[in-house]
C-alpha cells in the first residue's frame, strides 16, 4: 500500500516554479530543487519523476495559474477591449513588482528548452495558440461592438498583439506618411509606444545640408528607433554622414 504524501503538491510545485523561473531549466540543480521544495530527493522522484518531468508539471501549473486564470477572470466578465487591456495591465504590474525581472516562464521556456525538445516545442506552441485564440475572440467581439478598429482581420490583430507581447518590445513603429490607426490601436492594447515619425522620403534638414540625403534619412530613422527601444543613439547621432555621401545635386 502506497504511503500518503506528506507535503502539499501544489505548494512544492510553486517552489519548483520559482527555482526554474529564476535560474532556468539547465542551471537549476536537483539539490537546489529539493532544498527549495523542502522535500527529499526520493520523495521528489516518487512524486514527480526526473527533473524534466518535474519541469513539465511546474510549467503546466504556471500556465494554469497565470495565462488560463487571466482568461477565466477577464473574458466574458469585461468588455472585449477592456479584457485585452486588463490582461496586459496585470502582466505589467507583476513585472514591475518583480525585482529579479524574471519575465514570463512560458516564453523563457520557448527560448531555452523548446528549441531542443520536441515535446516542449509542442507544449509552448499549444499555449501560444490558446493566447492567440483569446486575443482573436476579444478582437472579433470588439469589432462587432465597435470598440476595436475593423481595418485588419481579428486573426491578424491577435497575432500582432501576441508577437508584441512575446518579443517584449517597448515600441512599435509606423510611417509619418502612412499613419496606421490599426498599429496605433495595437500599441494601446499592448501598452507599448506607437511611434509614427519614421521618414519615408522626407530627407532631413534642408538642401545642401549634411544630413540631407537618403543616408541621412536612414540615420534619422535609426536614431528614432534606437531611442524608442531604450537604447543610446548618441554615437550614431554624432556620426557625420556628409563625409560619406556628398550632396552634389543642383537645387533651383
Amino acid at each position: 500500500m502506497a504511503r500518503p504524501r506528506e507535503f502539499d503538491e501544489e505548494a512544492v510545485l510553486d517552489a519548483a516554479i520559482e527555482c526554474f523561473w529564476l535560474r532556468g531549466y539547465e542551471a537549476t540543480s536537483m539539490r537546489e530543487l529539493t532544498d527549495k521544495m523542502g522535500i527529499t530527493g526520493p520523495s521528489l522522484y516518487n512524486a514527480f519523476g526526473d527533473k524534466r518531468s518535474l519541469y513539465r508539471k511546474a510549467l503546466a501549473q504556471y500556465v494554469e495559474r497565470s495565462f488560463r486564470d487571466r482568461v477565466r477572470r477577464f473574458e466574458g466578465h469585461l468588455p472585449p477591449r477592456e479584457a485585452i487591456k486588463a490582461f496586459f495591465d496585470e502582466i505589467i504590474a507583476m513585472s514591475l513588482k518583480d525585482p529579479q525581472r524574471k519575465g514570463c516562464l512560458i516564453f523563457n521556456s520557448a527560448l531555452e528548452v523548446a528549441p531542443h525538445d520536441p515535446e516542449f516545442q509542442q507544449v509552448v506552441a499549444d499555449v501560444t495558440k490558446q493566447m492567440e485564440a483569446f486575443f482573436y475572440r476579444c478582437v472579433k467581439a470588439g469589432q462587432l461592438d465597435g470598440t476595436i478598429n475593423t481595418g485588419l482581420s481579428p486573426k491578424d490583430v491577435a497575432r500582432l498583439i501576441k508577437q508584441v507581447e512575446k518579443e517584449r518590445v517597448p515600441a512599435i513603429f509606423g510611417s509619418e506618411v502612412f499613419p496606421s490607426p490599426v498599429l496605433a490601436q495595437i500599441g494601446r492594447e499592448a501598452h507599448v509606444k506607437y511611434v509614427d515619425t519614421l521618414r519615408d522620403d522626407d530627407l532631413p534638414g534642408g538642401p545642401g545640408g549634411g544630413d540631407h540625403s537618403y543616408l541621412g534619412l536612414m540615420k534619422a530613422d535609426f536614431v528614432t528607433m534606437i531611442s524608442s527601444l531604450g537604447g543610446d543613439p548618441s554615437g550614431l547621432r554624432a556620426f557625420d554622414v556628409s563625409n560619406v555621401v556628398v550632396d552634389s545635386a543642383e537645387y533651383p
